[in-house]
């Protein structure tokens, strides 16, 4: 594994951490769920061949600190972040980018909020349960969740959550990768431990109460690639994605593995994602042949 670079932006109420990789078109990988920058170190390097592969710690993961621990977390600010991050990084050129679950949902709000640095957008799994047309189930579920982790504390929170979000009908255990990401290595998996309770209380609550702006997405979706995992078809993040991609009439791919398929299924992940970014850079040659 090829050593990135390492530095940190200073942001409004944060210190993110960055690390970057190879060279060539920007390309930002924007982790989900409780996981950091190592989310991506399975397809970074092999990226990296081709882009200059950009991921961070999202605010108050990891190594990337809040100004005030206790403050509120919104989507609108965690895609400024994201707009930063191309900003030190890109130069003023289209980027491409990458989310993954709750860094999917800041991936469409980057879309929306800053086109003009967008070149494409793959999106996997955003769980946006606001699309669905049972979404006021979900809500309730996300209110017991909360209740349960202020009541008997995060794993019987965690376990709540995960059994939501589980296809209907489907009582099996999750395995334990949906919940803690694989011990590569074993600071990663304490990273990832550690950063739950503020995932549980402070992301999951507000990421999943966020709706997307479907105008203006639709407008924008010859630039944007929903995508959900083979083995989680049912599950409410695929669902969320697959029907918001049927509401935009856009293009709705599917990756290997469930909903964690970027760490169980690493290189055909990667391979598939290229191929997906490959499809916009085509794209755009086309345009400025047309111009």
């Amino acid at each position: 594994m090829t050593d990135p670079t390492i530095g940190s932006l200073r942001v409004n109420g944060a210190t993110l951490h960055y690390e970057v990789r190879g060279k060539g078109p920007l390309l930002l990988l924007i982790p989900g769920g409780a996981g950091d920058a190592a989310s991506f170190d399975g397809v970074a390097d092999d990226l990296a061949a081709e882009y200059t592969v950009a991921t961070y710690d999202p605010r108050g993961m990891s190594r990337s600190t809040l100004d005030e621990p206790g403050a509120e977390q919104r989507v609108a600010e965690h895609a400024d972040d994201a707009f930063r991050m191309l900003e030190l990084l890109s130069a003023g050129e289209p980027a491409q980018v990458f989310g993954a679950s709750s860094g999917a949902i800041v991936a469409l709000h980057l879309l929306t909020a800053h086109p003009e640095r967008i070149a494409r957008v793959v999106a996997h799994e955003p769980p946006v349960v606001e699309v669905l047309p049972d979404a006021a189930e979900y809500r309730e579920l996300l209110a017991r969740v909360q209740e349960t982790f202020r009541t008997q504390g995060l794993m019987p929170a965690m376990a709540e959550f995960a059994a939501g979000l589980r296809k209907d009908g489907d009582t099996t255990e999750p395995p334990k990768a949906e919940l803690t990401l694989p011990p590569q290595a074993a600071a990663r998996a304490e990273r990832t431990m550690a950063n739950l309770p503020y995932f549980l209380g402070s992301i999951v609550p507000n990421f999943m109460a966020y709706a997307p702006d479907g105008h203006r997405l639709k407008e924008l979706s010859d630039r944007l690639v929903l995508a959900g995992g083979q083995d989680s078809r049912g599950e409410l993040p695929y669902r969320s994605a697959a029907f918001l991609a049927e509401q935009l009439g856009t293009e709705f791919r599917r990756f290997p593995g469930g909903h964690t398929g970027l760490t169980t299924h690493p290189a055909e992940f990667g391979e598939l994602l290229r191929e997906a970014l490959c499809a916009s850079i085509r794209m755009i040659d086309r345009q400025a042949r047309n111009g």
